[in-house]
């Protein structure tokens, strides 16, 4: 390797190190976002995907020192290694993720195996160049590319890989330029025929391999997960922000996000009608307007809606591809009654916490139906410096309902919510009900001093499919093994609910 090189071969190689450095980063966002979805907490998985990362790059570094003779070989065939292991680590965790339980060890098992590879990748790079570019012009160019290759992952992968490809079909794509990189070697640099030969052999086998998983990836997950929700799937969409699935068996139709279950249609009622029309109830009055932070299935919606005397409804949920779905399906227009579709609907996708800052509106009542605490960019959303922003949304005598997890399963992180509110300075009548496809469920009434636990409800009951007036004073009582206990104000710059919701969930899915 110590002849002088073609003057073009010059920036085909530094466009693959460009090549290389974006689908490293690809890859750990890969499979931290695969950590997220599945394990909660984003900002634990990421921080320890990253760090795994970046400390397995480390030892491939070091490893690097080893490699002595035919660095082109090595250079070609840790590409290879990288382009399987890199191009398949989604679907083959989400595949491990669905048919057994060791979703952890795998996860991180592939991190370290990827980050390895990367790391033995621009060391061997920077060597078979460094005869023929001065060495410290060659090092300043490869970083600088292997920087700016970071950048680009960073920018595409959220606006454009996630929400257009999804995660598996964008670690197959950059599987397939990695084997692209691998191949385009065996031309730059002379090698012996035989040997030129193998390699492009190699390259190809591996391409037509990941070329052909690309084509089948979305008939196997769709198998994969049809086996792990347990009924057919007649709806899937990848987001910025999640996977949204929608599950129909002769029974129930389902809706899941990021493999979470959201509500199942044989009673969803119970959920729905105890999140609104207490509410409702306590409010005291005729509601003109109401702000629905979350709820995009539309089913909170659709109970507002049964009031005639509802002039207008806000509903804030930041993903569209949520409230697309549940305006345009037909299975999901069947359940929400068209609610999304109604004129005195409004819908607004964006994120709620700068909706309260931004807006100036003035809300009767407002029903908060977040997903659960699981994660830092949730947990701000039941915080007090945001219960404090929900405050001034509301009129002088405005009520609020917030969903707030289980108090059998999480029983503090219920507790936790009540008490924010509280040190928000919001008079609060936490209630729970019964739905069987979660267990115990609680919310939380809050308003001003004027607050009180409704005894009667302000619709007629044949509206209704499950709560009545005289079930209301029940929903209000809780037992000695669900009632309070101490627990801390949830605050922006803590947000220990999410902590104490991972660690009392925990139990109850490991």
């Amino acid at each position: 390797m110590s002849q002088p090189l073609r003057r073009w071969v010059h920036p085909a190689l530094l466009a693959m190190v460009a090549v290389i450095a974006t689908s490293g980063l690809v890859y750990e966002l890969v499979t931290g976002t695969l950590a997220s979805y599945v394990l909660g907490d984003s900002v634990t998985q990421f921080s320890l995907v990253i760090g795994l990362y970046l400390f397995a790059m480390g030892i491939g570094s070091y490893l690097s020192k080893f490699l002595e003779d035919r660095l082109l070989e090595r250079f070609v065939e840790i590409e290879l290694c990288l382009a399987l292991a890199g191009g398949l680590s989604a679907p083959l965790l989400f595949k491990v993720y669905t048919a057994a339980a060791a979703f952890r060890f795998a996860l991180y098992g592939v991190v370290v195996l990827i980050g390895t590879l990367v790391g033995l990748e621009i060391p061997l790079l920077i060597r078979l160049l460094q005869f023929s570019v001065d060495l410290k012009e060659l090092v300043a160019r490869v970083l600088t590319l292997d920087y700016v290759g970071a950048l680009i992952a960073s920018l595409l992968f959220p606006s454009l890989l996630l929400p257009k490809l999804g995660v598996h079909q964008t670690s197959l794509f950059f599987g397939l330029l990695n084997a692209a990189v691998a191949m385009l070697a065996t031309f730059l640099f002379p090698l012996d025929r035989a040997v030129t030969i193998r390699l492009r052999a190699q390259c190809l086998l591996i391409f037509g391999v990941l070329a052909a998983a690309f084509g089948f990836v979305s008939r196997f997950v769709d198998r994969a997960e049809t086996v792990y929700f347990g009924a057919p799937i007649i709806y899937t969409a990848q987001s910025p922000y999640q996977r949204v699935v929608i599950t129909r068996s002769p029974r129930t139709t389902r809706l899941f996000l990021n493999g979470n279950l959201q509500f199942s249609s044989d009673d969803e009622q119970r959920y729905h009608e105890v999140l609104v029309h207490p509410a409702v109830a306590a409010l005291g009055h005729d509601p003109k307007s109401v702000l629905v932070l979350g709820g995009g299935d539309g089913l909170a919606a659709r109970e507002l809606l049964r009031y005639p005397s509802i002039e207008r409804i806000v509903l804030v949920d930041l993903d569209a591809a949520v409230t697309d779905a549940f305006r345009t399906l037909p299975v999901a227009l069947e359940l929400n009654g068209g609610s999304l579709n109604d004129p005195r609907v409004t819908v607004r996708n964006e994120d709620a916490y700068k909706f309260l800052e931004d807006s100036h509106d003035s809300f009767d009542l407002a029903i908060v139906d977040f997903p659960d605490p699981s994660n830092y960019a949730v947990g701000k959303l039941y915080t007090d410096a945001f219960y404090h922003l929900l405050r001034e949304r509301l009129s002088f005598r405005g009520v609020a309902v917030v969903q707030a997890t289980s108090p059998q399963y999480a029983r503090e992180s219920f507790w936790t919510i009540v008490q924010t509110l509280e040190g928000a300075g919001w008079k609060t009548a936490p209630l729970h009900v019964y739905v069987p496809s979660f267990g115990d469920w609680g919310f939380v009434l809050a308003g001003g001093e004027h607050l009180t636990a409704p005894g009667a409800l302000r619709i007629e009951p044949t509206k209704l499919r499950w709560l009545e007036s005289s079930g209301l004073p029940e929903l209000f009582r809780f037992p000695r093994d669900t009632g309070r206990v101490e627990a801390p104000v949830n605050r922006l710059n803590d947000q220990k609910l999410v902590a104490i919701y991972a660690r009392e969930w925990g139990v109850f899915t490991r």
